[in-house]
């Protein structure tokens, strides 16, 4: 038996803190939620297809790291988010149940040709890319993303890709290498309104740096869609959520979501309140009025919520022409 080398130094394995919480005696939150909130538990013949793929391609999907409601329904259906460079994410938004820690660096050159495969796998029309943050790498994990959308095009070339990206804390030249990827819709999160970026976000994100993004990414690449979402739930009020809506628009956002914001654990930022359907509906209508191309508004609705399905046929403007009937833009 051959024994290591004593002056061979450790390998140091990533430290991350689960589900983001700095308390070991975390547990899922128990409160009270109304019918409308109630989901499917997750079933069927095609939810265990996608769950053996992303299995076996050592994939992070944001449906499982983020806890999110609608998994049953989007993996039924044969859809999935890919969350790529690992599951410890460098920033603690004190909303999201991701594992936060220091990845040092690491990275799975392997999987942009992974996802690519797996998208092949699924038959996927439209997928949707995002991630941790990776404040640990110089380019905050910009050029992971273009060769991962690069990878999906080469494979699959009609597949419509969507990246939500970090915000790669506001370097433009970070945006533009994801935009020259061939990427068809461009995401970054405001999440919430002004006043609450902090302390609902991570105190390095900034609800101005979001803004500025999106405004490049649209002024840079006219042709792609540019997409936004915010949280609702969290102690916004009426009017900070339209002036949210009118800063988005002034940034030229194209596509708007509103969803509950649902506590991932009691260590987690509290519900304020459940906003009811009707409110959700009421904004759509509001938003659609303002100029957005796509409002999709609801309270079980998250960034990547059924992306694959198609705005209603002619109301894509001469600039998005290149998404021709039965491409896929938002999540309606």
């Amino acid at each position: 038996m051959t024994q290591a080398d004593p002056n061979t130094p450790a390998v140091q394995e990533p430290k991350f803190i689960k589900n983001g919480i700095y308390r070991k005696d975390a547990v899922k939150a128990r409160e009270k939620k109304p019918d409308w909130l109630r989901v499917t538990i997750p079933t069927g013949g095609v939810f265990g297809e996608v769950k053996k793929i992303v299995k076996e391609h050592r994939l992070h999907t944001v449906c499982e790291e983020a806890m999110c409601p609608n998994i049953g329904e989007c993996w039924s259906r044969g859809t999935a988010t890919f969350m790529l460079m690992g599951h410890i994410c460098t920033r603690a938004c004190r909303f999201c149940a991701v594992d936060t820690g220091n990845p040092m660096g690491r990275l799975d050159l392997d999987e942009p040709a992974s996802v690519a495969d797996s998208v092949r796998l699924m038959g996927l029309k439209y997928v949707v890319l995002t991630s941790v943050d990776r404040d640990d790498l110089p380019d905050g994990g910009a050029y992971h993303f273009a060769k991962t959308v690069q990878a999906i095009k080469h494979v699959n070339p009609e597949t419509k890709v969507e990246a939500l990206t970090p915000d790669f804390g506001g370097n433009t030249a970070c945006v533009d290498l994801v935009l020259d990827s061939g990427v068809d819709v461009y995401a970054q999160n405001v999440e919430t309104v002004r006043r609450l970026t902090h302390p609902v976000r991570d105190i390095r994100a900034s609800y101005d740096t979001t803004l500025a993004v999106l405004a490049h990414a649209k002024a840079a690449r006219p042709d792609v869609i540019t997409k936004t979402s915010i949280m609702l739930g969290l102690g916004e009020t009426r009017e900070e959520v339209m002036e949210a809506m009118r800063d988005l628009r002034a940034a030229n956002v194209d596509v708007l979501t509103f969803g509950q914001y649902l506590r991932p654990t009691q260590h987690h930022l509290p519900v304020e309140r459940y906003v009811t359907p009707e409110e959700f509906d009421e904004l759509r209508v509001i938003g659609m009025e303002l100029g957005f191309l796509e409002v999709v508004s609801g309270p079980l609705v998250r960034s990547s919520y059924k992306a694959e399905q198609v705005l209603e046929k002619g109301r894509l403007p001469g600039a998005l022409a290149h998404l021709s009937d039965g491409d896929v833009l938002s999540m309606a």
